[in-house]
């Protein structure tokens, strides 16, 4: 379940599409999520990625830790 407040005229503009077409505003706010959530997701964890960067192994390292030879 979620509930959201949305701007005045963000509701409104929601409202209208919703009576224009037949559909639901929920069915309009699923496909605003379905369409962007990929994209929300990357943006955030690469904006955490840069914050909080992990452990980076150089070519050699990651050779050396599996030991495969050159």
């Amino acid at each position: 379940m979620l509930a959201i407040r949305l701007p005045e005229d963000i509701e409104a503009r929601l409202t209208a599409l919703a009576a224009k077409t037949g559909r639901t505003k929920t069915f309009y706010a699923k496909e605003a999520i379905l369409e962007h959530i990929d994209d929300l997701e990357d943006k955030y964890l690469a904006a955490n990625r840069l914050e909080n960067p992990g452990k980076r192994w150089t070519l050699d390292d990651m050779q050396q830790d599996l030991d495969v030879g050159n």
